[in-house]
């Protein structure tokens, strides 16, 4: 674009309290000649109609970054965790659930060999359809019902994993549909053998990664580190360089520390 000989010009300026937003500036030749009124009338017009698009867009970078940050904690809580919609589309997967989901499908071991992300087990889906049936004959009305109890599935064969799922109403709105939220949880290693996922163990997990969860789990089981090695499906060589890596990141010396610090 050739550049133009400015002569004449008008600027918009969006402040955000002492804080330059953005600036418009237009820019006119002599040939052109000055504003007219009408010109500036209508520019003042602009003037709100950018200051309301801003201030969305101000709004919607927010909402993204608190979005990203939230998914970015979730990652590493060890709690797998799915979101549906009433369509049964996915909302919000975090990485655990995503892992667990090929835990589901191959066994700890098979999950490895997983590259994509492995879709929601089809116990489950058939699961939310029977609650979604029964949610509507508890609401004809499109009220949400008071007495809709949560439901568990289990794995077919894999007993120890199962997941729970519940409607939650994530909308104000008394006649929203609502959401399903899907908690998967292993039996093997926690409850069954004594150890439980509490708030205090809680918060030292998620400083964690997912793989080091596992395997802090089984350590807490009471499996050497040829069970884990066995269990997880990796060398015995690694299974210690692993549990070096919690010991530093926990700051515990030995094996009974961190099950202490997990309980």
């Amino acid at each position: 674009m050739a550049p133009i000989n400015g002569r004449f010009a008008i600027g918009l300026f969006f402040w955000n309290a002492r804080r330059l937003l953005a600036a418009i500036i237009i820019v006119r030749s002599v040939q052109q000649g000055e504003f007219s009124r009408r010109e500036m009338r209508f520019v003042c017009h602009l003037h709100a109609q950018f200051q309301t698009a801003l201030g969305r867009l101000r709004l919607l970078e927010r909402e993204r970054a608190e979005r990203v940050a939230f998914e970015q904690f979730m990652r590493r809580v060890p709690l797998p965790t799915v979101l549906l919609r009433w369509n049964l589309r996915l909302v919000y997967r975090n990485q655990a659930a995503s892992e667990f989901c090929g835990v589901w499908q191959g066994g700890f071991s098979g999950s490895r060999f997983i590259k994509l992300k492995a879709p929601l087990p089809p116990e489950i889906l058939d699961r939310c359809h029977v609650l979604k049936k029964r949610w509507k004959q508890l609401s004809p009305l499109g009220l949400a019902p008071v007495n809709l109890r949560d439901e568990t599935v289990r794995h077919p064969t894999r007993h120890h994993l199962r997941a729970t799922i519940s409607l939650k109403q994530i909308s104000s709105a008394a006649v929203a549909r609502p959401h399903f939220l899907i908690e998967f949880e292993s039996l093997r290693g926690s409850a069954a053998r004594g150890y439980q996922t509490g708030g205090t163990s809680l918060s030292h997990l998620v400083q964690l990664t997912i793989r080091e969860q596992n395997l802090a789990r089984l350590v807490c089981a009471g499996c050497s580190n040829q069970e884990i090695a066995d269990e997880a499906g990796l060398s015995l060589e690694t299974v210690k360089k692993h549990l070096h890596s919690i010991f530093q990141k926990l700051e515990v010396p030995s094996r009974s520390r961190l099950i202490t610090l997990m309980r």
